[in-house]
Order: structure tokens, then C-alpha cells, then sequence
């Protein structure tokens, strides 16, 4: 017996009184949409190429962007604390903002979100190098960086922003969204771990320990012209990557009508559309918990280098751990998904727990065995964390969707508005244990930090990451479940998706 249709939200248009009954005529129609709706492999891989670009970006500024300010430009901790949180805070700031706008913007020949990728890639490219280049006045470098950094994350979640939300308008099957984003992910992992590694190579020279063996003075080393040139390079070497993955991005992926669009009418504003979705039970429940564990990411990756180098004696396999990491992440990303798609993605969640106790024992026992292994478990954590939020994200839409039937753009609301709380999130986590090492005597530059840096280099990479990933599991964990609309006949595509996340 079909299940009565579930009552329309309060202001949403009714269903309409006579839905035709599914039967074998409708299952027909059903497997040819599926078929209609799957993508080709060559589709799948152009779209997560796109994506490459701005994590090999991202992978290094995440790695490498403290150090550098730091030991290379020299700027003060202080400084540079307000260099990463307004970097951050304006990345965050621009995701509502890029919502806004994308979601006015009239649909092109090339689409509705391809021409903002396209038209952002320069000056990313752009922003990025001259975030890497050392000016050759002393006083107003934190100004300089500043500038350039928060540039650099506007225009990334300018790009971001719709190229995320371009899963949503490749096809109308779940199933196949799943594992678009899955490519995506694998991708966007390969460019993590092709940024840290070639970043890591080729600067590797500009930080070797016997320019501190070799000072006699207890005082900073003065950089070299070398290492402020090998920096420009490494930046150089990235900008090279935009033009060829966009290139790839816009020849193998065309992006589709939106199949939630109403055969009439605008659709909602996008305050009205925003103030719906953060209203969204499903939707704060998955951005409040991802708050935590994006953050203690973020923490983790920025300070594995600085305590590396100045709280261990692991300066010598900096590079070493970087890669274990990423290549673990990579590696696990396509087991991830299976473990998805056979147990469910609240299930899977479990793995980002295994970081914690790794965590803790790194900054316990920093030798070099007990470092890669919590290198190769970090990165496993690491993958679940990137997927998870990315893959339940499409299910929030779909049931929204249900509830809400209005006009096409809301997808972009979604998901501008998670990447603005996320980075913000962020931006509040690494502002604060950056200016906690201003506070314990953080001196630029020098051969050897105090014993109160070194105490709070091990609480930022230990004891920080754990509080906030247990907050943030405890959150995705308990907490009620919506119930799951029941089908009728208008939204049985996106009723399609099976996830013990019962956004259903």
C-alpha cells in the first residue's frame, strides 16, 4: 500500500490533489531516467581535475604559509595571527556573498556556474604568487601579506563556491552524484598531495637545519636571497596549474538545467532562501558538527611543520611526514566511499575519531617511528573528514527540497553558507593558537624557540585537535533524526539516495 504523501511545509506550494500511482510504466520511465542521469568516466574525471588547482593552492598555504611568514618574511607571531584569521575571516565573509550573486545570475551558454570559474581563475593565480613574494621593504610587509592573502581566499571561494555546487547540476541521480563527488574528492586529494609535495621539494633548501648550526649568534638568521627565490618558484610552478585544469573543466563537463527548478517562476530571494536553509534542521546539525572538525584539520595541518621544526627533533622529516599524510588520504579516499555507500555515512564517521589518540601521542612521544604512524593515521582521518561533509551535503539539498519547492539557486546557499561557517570556524581557530605563541615568546626566525613554545606547539597539535573533534562527533552523533517525507510522484529522484544519515 502506498504511504499517504507527507504534509507540505507552512508557505510551500501544496502537491498536487492526483499523483499518478507508480506502477510498471513508471518503473520503466524510472530506469531510463537512471540511465539518462549516469555520467561517463571521462565526465567524472574532467570535473575533479577542475578542482585540482585550488587544493594544491590550498594544500601549501596550509602547510607552509605560517612557516614562511614567519622564518621567512620574519613577521612578528601577532602579525601573522592577523594575517591567517583575516585571510580566513574573508574567505568566509565572501562565501554568502558569492551565494548571493551566483544565485542572481541568468544561465549562459556555458551555464549558470561555469562562467564564475572561469572568470576567477586568473586572479587566484594571480593573488596566489604575489602571496609567496618577498617585498623588498621590512615595515608594512604584515599589510602586504594581508592583502594578498585575503584576495587570494575571496577569489578561491568565488571558484569554489559554484564548482562545489556543480555536482547539484550535473545529474539528477543521486547515485551518481555520490560518485562524482567521490572523483572529485580522489582529485582534489591527488592535488593536496601534489601542492605539499612540490611546494615541500622545491622550498626544502630555504629551511635546512645547518643554517642554525652554522650561526654563532644567538640572535635571527637572515634569509637569504636563495630561499626567498625558491618560494617564488614553488608559487610559479602552482600558478601553472590553473589555466590547464580549467582548460580540462570546460572541455569534459557541461553543466545541466537545474532539475529542482519549478516550470515557472523565479524562485526565492537568496536572504529568504538563506534565512530557510540555516533554518534547516538536517543542515545545522551537519554544519555545527563540521564547524569542530574542519577546524581541528585545519589546526592540525598548520602546525604539524612548526612543531616539527622548532619543538621535535623531526625538522629532518618534515617532507617525510607531509607526504605520509597526503599519500594516506589519497589512498584511502576510494575505500572511504565503498565504506559510505556499504555502511552509511553517520556510521563512517567513526574513522575521524582515530586521529584522536594519535594526536595526543605525537605530542608525547615525538620520535620518528611514533610520527609516521600518526602520520598515516592522521591522513586516513583526514579523508574521512574532506568526503563526509561534502557527500551528506547533496542529501540536506534533497530533502530540503522535499519540504521547500521553490526555485532553482538554492543549492549554492547550501553550500556558500557551509564553507563560510567552516572557514570562519577556522579562521577563529588558527587566529587564537597563533597569537598563543605571540603570548609564549614566539621569537621569528631564530635558531631555537623557549620551552613555553615548545609546550604550546605540543598542546596545539595534540590536546586542540581532539576537543574539537570529539565536540564536533558528539554533535553528528546525538541529536534527533528527521523523518524521511514520504515518495510521491514529483520527487522520487530525490528519494533515490539510500544513507544511514536519515536525512532522511
Amino acid at each position: 500500500m502506498a504511504a499517504p504523501p507527507a504534509p507540505a511545509a507552512e508557505g510551500s506550494p501544496q502537491p498536487e490533489p492526483h499523483a499518478p500511482e507508480p506502477g510498471p510504466g513508471s518503473a520503466k520511465r524510472g530506469r531510463e531516467d537512471s540511465r539518462a542521469g549516469r555520467l561517463s568516466f571521462c565526465t567524472k574525471v574532467c570535473y575533479g581535475i577542475g578542482g585540482v588547482p585550488n587544493q594544491i593552492a590550498s594544500s601549501a598555504t596550509a602547510f607552509y604559509l605560517q612557516l614562511f611568514l614567519l622564518d621567512i618574511a620574519q613577521i612578528p607571531a601577532a602579525q601573522v595571527s592577523l594575517v591567517l584569521f583575516g585571510g580566513k575571516v574573508s574567505g568566509a565573509a565572501a562565501d554568502p556573498v558569492a551565494g548571493f550573486f551566483i544565485n542572481r545570475s541568468q544561465r549562459t551558454g556555458s551555464g549558470r556556474l561555469m562562467p564564475w570559474v572561469l572568470g576567477c581563475t586568473p586572479f587566484i593565480a594571480l593573488a596566489y604568487f604575489f602571496l609567496w613574494f618577498l617585498p623588498p621593504f621590512t615595515s608594512l610587509r604584515g599589510l602586504w601579506y594581508t592583502t594578498f592573502y585575503c584576495l587570494f581566499q575571496a577569489l578561491a571561494t568565488f571558484f569554489q563556491v559554484p564548482y562545489t555546487a556543480l555536482t547539484m547540476l550535473l545529474t539528477p541521480c543521486p547515485r551518481e552524484r555520490d560518485s562524482a563527488t567521490a572523483y572529485r574528492m580522489t582529485a582534489e586529494m591527488a592535488g593536496t598531495l601534489m601542492g605539499a609535495t612540490v611546494h615541500g621539494l622545491i622550498v626544502s633548501g630555504a629551511h635546512r637545519p645547518h643554517r642554525c648550526e652554522a650561526t654563532a649568534t644567538p640572535g635571527p638568521v637572515t634569509v637569504s636571497p636563495n630561499a626567498a627565490r625558491l618560494y617564488c618558484i614553488a608559487a610559479a610552478v602552482v600558478v601553472v596549474t590553473y589555466p590547464v585544469c580549467i582548460s580540462l573543466l570546460c572541455l569534459g563537463v557541461k553543466e545541466r538545467p537545474d532539475p529542482s527548478a519549478p516550470a515557472s517562476g523565479p524562485g526565492l530571494s537568496f536572504l529568504a532562501g538563506l534565512s530557510l536553509t540555516t533554518r534547516h534542521p538536517p543542515y545545522l546539525k551537519l554544519v555545527i558538527s563540521f564547524l569542530f572538525i574542519s577546524a581541528a584539520v585545519q589546526v592540525e595541518q598548520s602546525y604539524l611543520v612548526l612543531f616539527c621544526t622548532h619543538a621535535s627533533q623531526l625538522h629532518d622529516h618534515v617532507q617525510g611526514l607531509v607526504l605520509t599524510i597526503l599519500v594516506s588520504a589519497v589512498l584511502s579516499t576510494p575505500l572511504w566511499e565503498w565504506v559510505l555507500q556499504r555502511f552509511g555515512k553517520k556510521t563512517s564517521a567513526f574513522g575521524i575519531f582515530a586521529m584522536v589518540p594519535f594526536a595526543i601521542l605525537l605530542a608525547a612521544v615525538p620520535t620518528a617511528p611514533v610520527a609516521y604512524v600518526v602520520a598515516f593515521v592522521s591522513g586516513v582521518s583526514i579523508a574521512v573528514s574532506l568526503l563526509l561533509p561534502w557527500s551528506m551535503l547533496p542529501d540536506v539539498v534533497d530533502d530540503f527540497q522535499l519540504q521547500h519547492r521553490h526555485g532553482p539557486g538554492l543549492e549554492t546557499i547550501f553550500y556558500s553558507s557551509y564553507v563560510f561557517f567552516t572557514k570562519l570556524s577556522g579562521a577563529c581557530a588558527l587566529g587564537i593558537s597563533t597569537l598563543s605563541l605571540e603570548f609564549s615568546g614566539y621569537k621569528a626566525g631564530v635558531c631555537k624557540q623557549a620551552e613555553e613554545v615548545v609546550v604550546t606547539l605540543k598542546v596545539l597539535i595534540g590536546a586542540v585537535p581532539t576537543c574539537m573533534i570529539l565536540a564536533g562527533l558528539c554533535i553528528l552523533m546525538v541529536g534527533s533524526t528527521p523523518k524521511t517525507p514520504s515518495r510521491d510522484a514529483s520527487s522520487r529522484l530525490s528519494l533515490r539516495r539510500r544513507t544511514s544519515y536519515s536525512l532522511a
